[in-house]
């Protein structure tokens, strides 16, 4: 590694970008932040265009024009022939002479084991969706297509609030149980029933993007007791669990002590009903796993993994560390906003 090298990092989520430049030795020389990054929707190189602009401005910020690599953790990466189709995107900007593109639950990952940890170990990120990745230090890993229900997934955010309104609507016409999500999920809104709820979903006057916001309605009725809402948590503990012993499973890692971190808004907000049946159940199917919510930034994850690339000094890793505030050491500060919603 030169000593003149730098790493431009990227982490692209589906609402917003975080870009930084760190120097070899792990000093952050500029950031920037931009929008949200959707290649399926909007095509690779419009979704391209959209890194460039905080990246660019990045390099700027930094001094420089150009970086050594290029370490991008990419939302909507789920397939190998996308994370190729992404690098030569990226390739063909010029930002550096190699560029490394990853899915971004690489970022969660790599952010969230020990500042002095071998890059060894399990992340699942639920956020909008749910995600899995592992990964061992010789560079071998364990993923999932993790597209929607057509590769086999189910919950996130934006699954579990789908679920809630079916369970809701069929409690109303009397197709399915009681739940108290008939009258919450509605009164969320300002309406007066689920088919008033209904309706204005399907005409548009609350927009699709807003169900999201009737995930932490599921969980509060949860907790306050619905059999309905709690059976949907457990299931969605189920899932976590099921993606991470089967990572576990295939790197070898299943009777080990090793990491497995938790990320994304879902996860990241602890409810309690959710974080404890994940740890019960992944006691009894991993015993040597060791839980944690990641509460270090992705961008971390992709400035570590980019620092790896460059064969850069564990000095290196722990100022990059210091930069976003955390050691490494398992800080756990991701608690849910004042009133109840996870944190994006």
């Amino acid at each position: 590694m030169g000593v003149n090298a730098t790493v431009l990092a990227i982490d692209a989520g589906n609402s917003k970008t975080d870009v930084a430049v760190a120097a070899g030795d792990g000093t952050v020389l500029g950031t920037a932040r931009g929008g949200g990054f959707q290649p399926s929707r909007a095509g690779v190189e419009a979704a391209v265009d959209v890194l460039a602009k905080a990246a660019e401005e990045a390099l700027r910020s930094a001094g420089v024009t150009t970086s050594t690599h290029v370490s991008a953790c990419l939302a909507n990466a789920d397939l190998p022939v996308e994370e190729k189709q992404l690098e030569e995107a990226i390739r063909r900007r010029g930002w550096a002479r190699s560029v490394d593109v990853r899915n971004d639950t690489f970022a969660v990952l790599r952010a969230g084991l020990l500042e002095d940890a071998e890059p060894r170990g399990v992340a699942v990120v639920c956020g909008a969706g749910i995600n899995c990745a592992g990964l061992l230090p010789d560079g071998r890993t364990a993923r999932f297509p993790a597209i929607g229900r057509i590769s086999g997934d189910w919950g996130g955010g934006r699954g579990l609030a789908e679920e809630a309104l079916w369970h809701a609507a069929r409690a109303e016409d009397g197709r399915g149980e009681p739940t108290a999500l008939m009258s919450a999920l509605p009164e969320h809104f300002g309406l007066p029933s689920m088919y008033a709820l209904i309706e204005a979903l399907h005409l548009e006057r609350i927009t699709a993007q807003r169900q999201h916001e009737l995930t932490p309605v599921l969980f509060a009725t949860a907790a306050q007791g619905d059999p309905v809402a709690r059976s949907l948590v457990d299931r969605m503990a189920d899932e976590v669990v099921a993606m991470a012993a089967v990572a576990l499973s295939r790197l070898g890692l299943l009777t080990e002590e090793v990491p497995v971190l938790l990320g994304g808004s879902v996860l990241a907000a602890r409810h309690p009903q959710l974080d404890g049946r994940i740890r019960s159940l992944l006691a009894q199917q991993a015993p040597g796993a060791v839980v944690r919510v990641v509460a270090e930034r992705p961008v971390l994850g992709s400035v570590l993994l980019g620092l790896d690339a460059l064969g850069a000094e564990p000095q290196a890793h722990a100022r990059a560390r210091a930069h976003y505030g955390t050691s490494g050491r398992g800080a756990d500060p991701c608690d849910p906003l004042p009133d109840g919603r996870p944190r994006p």
